[in-house]
């Protein structure tokens, strides 16, 4: 990471993988609601030595259970998008599931626009995970729902926060998390503008069973670039992903390698 504004980037950003040097490109991950950062440990040893892997830390869980839940998607993207800048020596990529899809495209979105104060260079590709786009999202009330509605929903998305639901302790400290970003999505699906033109190249991914989600719903993210678009699904529910780890990282770096030119000698 660059010296300059490294408390900021330390605050927001985990580094999942061990690098020494100066990495060719970084991928920035951004979990879903109720995740964490450390939701993407698993992929330090499927991505090449070349490619950095940072994932997102959202205030009010694991080591910043301290700090206030974001109230606005809004608050949330301008705090991620000011923090991201002082990673912009390397080519960036983003890599955003569920909830975290609409953070990577709201932080793409003020970084491509390069208005104060987001002078960082937009990502090279844009990597959107089980969600709808924008103006298409399947939004319900479910930051007013009482706690077993919420685990219930949990439960049968296949989150990996349900785990946690057997234990009270650990209940009392996921469910207000769980709730905050549920309330998050759903405000900023009920405002969520039709879609601001990017040109980065966008790359969908979602599971054919995902009772939430649709192929129109998916294909709906097109509309926010001029650039390179495609979709690819995967057998599983909302989080396919726990399943196809390997696979999927396998295609985001598939992707993403062309982008990047060659590498310097």
């Amino acid at each position: 990471m660059l010296c300059d504004n490294d408390a900021l980037a330390d605050r927001w950003f985990r580094r999942i993988t061990k690098w020494s040097g100066s990495p060719r490109a970084r991928l920035i991950c951004f979990p879903h609601a109720g995740g964490t950062a450390s939701y993407f440990r698993g992929w330090a040893r499927l991505v090449p030595p070349d490619i950095e892997v940072l994932a997102v830390r959202y205030p009010g869980r694991e080591d910043r259970l301290m700090d206030p839940f974001a109230e606005s998607m809004e608050e949330l993207a301008d705090e991620v998008s000011s923090a991201v800048q002082s990673l912009s020596d390397r080519p960036l990529a983003f890599f955003g599931h569920s909830m975290g899809a609409s953070v990577a495209y709201e932080v793409a979105a003020r970084l491509h626009t390069k208005r104060a104060p987001f002078h960082g260079p937009a990502p090279v590709a844009l990597f959107l995970s089980g969600r709808a786009g924008p103006g298409h999202e399947h939004v319900r009330d479910l930051g007013g729902a009482d706690d077993r509605e919420l685990m219930d929903e949990v439960i049968g998305m296949g989150g990996t926060e349900a785990h946690a639901f057997s234990d009270p302790e650990l209940r009392d400290l996921v469910l207000p998390v769980i709730r905050s970003d549920f309330r998050l999505v759903e405000r900023y699906g009920r405002t969520s503008p039709g879609g601001r033109l990017l040109s980065t190249p966008v790359f969908t991914y979602y599971g054919d069973h995902d009772a939430h989600l649709d192929v129109p719903a998916i294909k709906a993210w097109s509309a926010v670039t001029s650039g390179p678009f495609a979709t690819r699904s995967f057998d599983g529910g909302h989080f396919y992903l726990a399943r196809h780890a390997e696979e999927l990282v396998g295609d985001v770096v598939g992707r993403l390698r062309p982008l990047l030119g060659r590498p310097a000698r």
